[in-house]
């Protein structure tokens, strides 16, 4: 059976394999308390994944525009060898981004600003 740590109010905090200092109660796998902890656990940790997934997408937006670029810039791939839809989305991040370029000293210098 497992062994949880409870807070000031009583609610379950965490749970542990073994009996230690912290975690001294013993509480059946079925009980419903320990049921709506580790659901309550499992959708925070969710939540957390799925921010952390979001976060790396942008990033990873990044990367892709930079190798896209890289592939048109060696001449390996033409713009127009894109779908249309990739076309319109990839001209409108570069005239974005040169936008930003233009407000020289404010943002000019940022890398994250450059064009490929």
């Amino acid at each position: 059976m497992p062994y949880v740590t409870r807070d000031s109010d009583g609610r379950i905090t965490s749970i542990h394999i073994e009996r230690d200092s912290e975690a001294h109660e013993e509480i059946d796998v079925s009980s419903s308390e320990l049921q709506a902890f580790l659901e309550k656990s499992g959708s925070t940790q969710h939540g957390l994944l799925k921010e952390d997934l979001a976060a790396s997408d942008i990033d990873m937006i990044r990367v892709l525009e930079d190798l896209i670029a890289v592939l048109i810039d060696k001449r390996v791939i033409n713009m127009t060898d894109l779908p249309a839809a990739a076309q319109t989305k990839l001209s409108r991040r570069y005239g974005l981004r040169s936008k930003l370029t233009d407000l020289g000293s404010i943002v000019g210098d940022s890398e994250e600003l450059m064009l490929p």
